[in-house]
């Protein structure tokens, strides 16, 4: 699986995503025509060498003529739609970055996605940067995108309302649930586009690099130059070495003391209704032996601000931790096999170079145990032993040369574990700012 590692250690912005995505070997001529297809008059991409901290590095510059246009999300659609030398994908990916910034700016603004506009995300340069830096990562052929911990800077910056404190409200907003790193520089660190470009495309945050073979370092250079930081954003592209089978998650917990049991199950559905990946509780003594609770909830990172507000509601909790980690996990489908019974849903799971686990769904289970008048423990031992009973008779029949689809078992399900881990890149965040900042996006 071909991966990307997005070393943020000076922030990022959609001209610095775009030079690392050149720098590490993305057709700088097919994004030319890309851009070129926008049809933005007199709009042109250059890019140079330059020195930043002692290093080379890719810089890019958006050459246009002065505009004063606030444009709708439904302006860059049309911009997207008659540009003919880009591709769906590539399409999809950008409408899903301004989509971000879009979602960001009317929660932040009281307004709706189709009402906000685009003042410094609208301007020319920032189209050609995430129209760009969509077309990059699939020139690329990137499956999958790890990235840093953010820094956003500190400090005051004029953007199209005035002055408002690093980061923006903006970037803050397509800044939640994206884990943040403290770099003590007064400036604006990560942009709004580089905001948006993370929340859509980044799957995994990590501080370190993740297992990989290194095949193309890019190196894309900001505007500001720092004293004793090189401003660049670096770019690692190349093969994963681990297995795809592990994920990051959040782990929230809360203790509880003066609460009741039917209080407590009652958010504990409510969180998992709303798609908690697990809800549990434990009982324990609290300071001044207390008896009390510990209620813990585990959450993709896209989940986190809906979670902690089920939390903070329905049990008055005074505070919750938070801790971003990583699961190692089974890649999983899920199949329907067909049985004596009837039909039988279930999950299948594997790792590489293990024999596969199935194991059926309580649902289908307990609806059996309640037809047949059977112990539901026996439904299970019964239903695995003809899934594996069937495994074997197939791996029996492969090598004597036979076709088998598992009908000995009374089921039949196809084994296809070729799982498309690539971005199909019609993602779903969006967002408005980066040419009307009076400032260098760093």
């Amino acid at each position: 699986m071909r991966i990307a590692y997005l070393d943020c250690s000076t922030g990022i912005a959609g001209d610095m995503t775009l030079a690392a995505l050149i720098d590490a070997g993305a057709d700088e001529g097919v994004i030319r025509a890309g851009i070129a297809s926008l049809g933005l008059e007199g709009v042109e991409l250059k890019t140079e060498t330059v020195v930043k901290g002692g290093f080379r590095s890719t810089y890019v510059k958006i050459e246009h003529p002065e505009q004063h246009a606030h444009r709708h999300l439904s302006d860059i659609e049309e911009i997207l739609e008659r540009a003919d030398a880009i591709t769906d994908s590539q399409k999809s990916l950008a409408r899903e970055i301004f989509l971000a910034v879009a979602q960001a700016e009317a929660k932040v603004h009281g307004s709706t996605v189709d009402k906000v506009h685009f003042h410094e995300v609208g301007a020319i340069d920032s189209i050609v940067d995430i129209v760009g830096a969509a077309m990059g990562f699939d020139l690329l052929g990137i499956d999958q995108v790890y990235c840093s911990y953010v820094p956003t800077g500190s400090g005051k910056v004029r953007i199209d309302h005035g002055v408002c404190p690093v980061p923006t409200p903006g970037t803050a907003e397509l800044l939640k649930g994206i884990p943040l790193a403290d770099v003590p520089i007064e400036a604006e660190l990560t942009t709004p586009t580089g905001a948006a470009i993370v929340k859509t495309l980044v799957d995994h945050f990590s501080k370190s690099l993740p297992a990989m073979t290194v095949e193309q370092v890019g190196y894309g250079a900001g505007t500001m130059d720092f004293p004793g930081r090189a401003n660049i954003l670096r770019l690692f592209v190349g093969t994963a070495i681990a297995s795809a089978g592990f994920d990051q998650v959040y782990l929230l917990e809360t203790n509880l003391d003066d609460i009741s049991g039917e209080v407590i199950g009652y958010a504990k559905q409510k969180l998992l209704d709303e798609g908690a990946l697990d809800v549990f509780s434990m009982s324990v003594q609290m300071k001044k032996e207390r008896p009390g609770v510990i209620l813990s909830v585990i959450c993709r990172p896209d989940q986190l601000e809906t979670m902690e507000t089920i939390i903070f509601h329905e049990t008055a909790t005074f505070g919750i931790r938070r801790q971003l980690i990583e699961r190692s996990k089974r890649l999983r489908e899920s199949i329907t096999i067909d049985s004596d019974w009837g039909p039988i849903e279930g999950k299948l799971g594997w790792r590489d170079g293990e024999p596969a686990v199935f194991t059926p769904e309580f649902e289908s289970c307990s609806k059996i145990a309640q037809e047949q008048g059977m112990p539901l423990r026996e439904v299970y031992r019964t239903i695995e032993a003809w899934y594996q009973q069937a495994e074997m008779d197939e791996d029996d029949g492969e090598a004597h040369g036979h076709d088998h689809d598992h009908d000995s078992a009374g089921h039949s399900h196809d084994h296809d574990h070729s799982h498309d881990h690539s971005h199909d890149h019609d993602h779903d965040h969006n967002h408005d700012h980066d040419g009307g900042h009076s400032h260098d996006h760093g």
